[in-house]
């Protein structure tokens, strides 16, 4: 399935988590429990050593894998074995640039990744793996942060595809109670030409339904997530991605509803 039909679809609950933490084979047994609660994409990170975008808990996640033994061979074989959900790369320019970006476009297209996220690559250097990424039906899915000027929003917007990634804050990746009055200022900045889907700071159901009432087309959690993934409470994991969900789908029955009466 395409990020366009899911976005067609629904407003997607996307969840990240880092590809081999714990371990390979349990990455892949973590995404089918992820799938089975709810997640309507998952966001799969390759772990890199010094993951500039990411906060201190996936960062420890990604230690966690490499000394696992991750490599990008095990992220594509990985991102194979997990069916039943619609998967996207998310990880840094160097790893794909190191690899090659035909063969990196080719592998996510054979391994079932229909999309990618690259924080670290600006727009200014993005049309070489932009061609590779569309030469093989993938998505380039670019970044666009609360202090991104409206006039290069317009241009991230123009060279995106799938959805863009609206950074609900300032700095890096990380749980955190309360939503700021810029996120829902951002969404209102962002045309709605392209769906938009917020993440960083998103780990609570409310913060899921409050991100769609002020407009958003899609909500990411990703380290309230990972932090119960090292905590090895998947339970609770489950949990949070069922009342994260739930929460999503109360606010869009009720925006369906609304409409109609209207």
């Amino acid at each position: 399935m395409s990020l366009s039909e899911v976005f067609g679809r629904c407003k997607p609950l996307i969840v990240y988590i880092c590809a081999g933490d714990p371990s390979p084979d349990e990455t892949v047994e973590i995404a089918e429990r992820i799938a089975r609660a709810g997640a309507d994409v998952l966001e799969l990170g390759l772990p890199h050593s010094d993951p500039i975008a990411d906060g201190p808990v996936i960062q420890a996640a990604s230690q966690r894998a490499i000394a696992a033994g991750m490599n990008t061979d095990l992220y594509f074989d990985i991102a194979s074995r997990i069916e039943g959900v619609p998967k996207v790369f998310m990880g840094y320019y160097n790893m794909v640039y190191r690899r090659g970006l035909e063969r990196f476009a080719s592998d996510c297209r054979a391994s079932g990744i229909c999309g990618m996220i690259v924080p670290d690559l600006p727009m200014e250097e993005s049309r070489p793996l932009r061609e590779a990424a569309s030469r093989h039906g993938i998505d380039l899915i670019n970044m666009i942060a609360p202090n991104t000027p409206d006039k290069r929003i317009r241009e991230i917007i123009a060279l995106s595809s799938g959805f863009v990634y609206l950074v609900a804050r300032a700095g890096v990746t990380g749980a955190s109670a309360d939503l700021l009055e810029s996120t829902k200022h951002l969404i209102e900045r962002v045309p709605p030409v392209i769906p938009r889907a917020v993440g960083f700071g998103v780990s609570r159901p409310e913060h899921a339904a409050e991100l769609l009432r002020a407009g958003a087309d899609g909500v990411i959690v990703g380290s309230a997530c990972v932090d119960l993934i090292g905590r090895n409470e998947l339970d609770r994991l489950e949990d949070l991605i069922r009342r994260m969900k739930l929460a999503m789908t109360e606010v869009s029955v009720k925006s369906a509803a609304s409409i109609q009466q209207s």
